[in-house]
């Protein structure tokens, strides 16, 4: 059986130098109305525009149409819809509180007899009338960070073009272009390790898991694992079976734990969350890891994949795809093992599917062989996103940002 691989870290050593219409935008943070904890990933969209929430609740979303009401939703919550008053948006900012969704027991009982393979390959067979069939072109933000223990060291972030074909297609013939982009490496000594994710931007693409039916949902593969109903929950109002995987047998290559979430009215994939099996370490490095430097040993200690989608006029759309990779590294000659983290995400902010044929020229889409750390431009131009929208750096990296650039100033 032959095992597609679209997700690859490439470690090494990096060297150490290195308007139109009047905007309106809105800016908040959604937290949970039961518990006060913020909501990271909550889908926020207005005005033709959607961003998503970072990792401390905050969101900042722009437009240059009319900006008269935001929707606010996460899975388990109840959708909020918010109007503007007096004629503008809250200078400070907004305060949402999303309330939790009750799930009535019966419907627990109902969903748990079923048979969750026979759901799953139903929901397959409906994806050609759940999912566009038409070429779409995506607006998108994308960010790389990569953490040493507890501190950043390397932020790459910039704006996409992707083109999407019909979902009858697959993705060999799906595209990406880089609009815009920037970087930022620390400039001290001791962070010369570096980590770049190998094919970037093109991971999202990848990782459209209804779209890439080698990736997970063929037979084939669906013969790995053991499936189960879990408690069924709630997304955008809507009520969803929620069926979780694990491995079943062992394989010459990882296979994943996760959750799928299935639409209980159209059947439909929602959102699709996996964790790759860490129990043979081999397995996993062979499948995260593309190389490294001569003595420098890796050991694999995660990959998450969120990969979420969003309804719109009946049809489904990918929202977001996020991919977090830990392992720890360690030096023949020293004692101690140094723990890194790595993140790609991506965000579609707005969508066109009027005209769009074959939109990104050959030349200018970006190769799954390439970093996106190596093709873009350094982290100076204050006035950088102008009209973008992008996802909110969290509080931690915007600190870090702060001290990475000071520490590139002095250089």
């Amino acid at each position: 059986m032959k095992k597609l691989t679209v997700l690859w870290l490439l470690i090494v050593l990096m060297p150490l130098s290195t308007q139109a219409q009047q905007q309106v935008s809105v800016s908040g943070r959604v937290v949970s109305s039961s518990t006060g904890k913020v909501i990271a990933g909550a889908s926020v969209s207005g005005g033709g525009q959607t961003v998503v929430t970072n990792d401390d609740g905050y969101f900042l979303l722009k437009s240059n149409a009319q900006l008269t009401s935001i929707s606010v939703s996460h899975v388990g919550y109840r959708s909020e819809h918010i109007r503007e008053k007096s004629g503008k948006w809250k200078a400070e900012g907004l305060h949402i509180r999303l309330q939790p969704t009750t799930i009535q027991l019966n419907e627990v009982l109902i969903v748990a007899g079923g048979d969750p393979r026979t759901l799953v390959e139903e929901a397959i067979r409906k994806i050609p009338q759940n999912y566009s069939q038409q070429p779409e072109l995506y607006r998108c933000f994308y960010r790389e960070t990569a953490m040493k223990r507890q501190r950043h060291i390397m932020v790459a972030e910039g704006v996409l073009d992707m083109f999407k074909t019909s979902y009858n297609y697959g993705v060999k013939r799906d595209r990406v272009a880089i609009r815009k982009g920037r970087r930022l490496l620390s400039p001290r000594s001791g962070d010369t390790l570096g980590i770049k994710v190998l094919g970037g931007p093109v991971v999202p693409v990848q990782l459209d898991v209804v779209k890439n039916p080698e990736f997970l949902l063929n037979s084939e593969e669906l013969d790995c694992y053991t499936m189960k109903m879990e408690p069924p929950t709630s997304i955008d109002d809507r009520r969803h079976f929620v069926v979780s995987i694990s491995p079943s047998r062992p394989m010459p290559y990882a296979l994943y734990y996760g959750r799928l979430f299935i639409d209980q009215e159209t059947l439909a994939f929602s959102r699709i969350e996996l964790n790759l099996d860490m129990s043979d370490r081999d397995k996993a490095a062979a499948l995260m890891l593309v190389k490294k430097p001569a003595g420098v040993r890796f050991r694999p200690k995660e990959l998450s994949l969120l990969i979420d989608y969003r309804p719109e006029n009946g049809t489904m759309h990918i929202r977001c795809v996020r991919a977090t990779f830990r392992f720890n590294c360690d030096w023949k000659k020293k004692f101690f093992a140094t723990s890194f983290t790595a993140c790609c995400e991506m965000a579609v902010t707005s969508r066109e599917d009027n005209g769009v044929d074959k939109p990104l020229r050959g030349h200018e889409t970006f190769d799954q062989r390439d970093a996106f750390y190596d093709k873009v431009d350094f982290f100076l131009d204050s006035t950088f996103w102008q009209d973008y929208n992008i996802i909110e750096p969290t509080e931690s990296l915007d600190r870090a940002i702060g001290k990475l650039l000071k520490l590139k100033r002095k250089e």
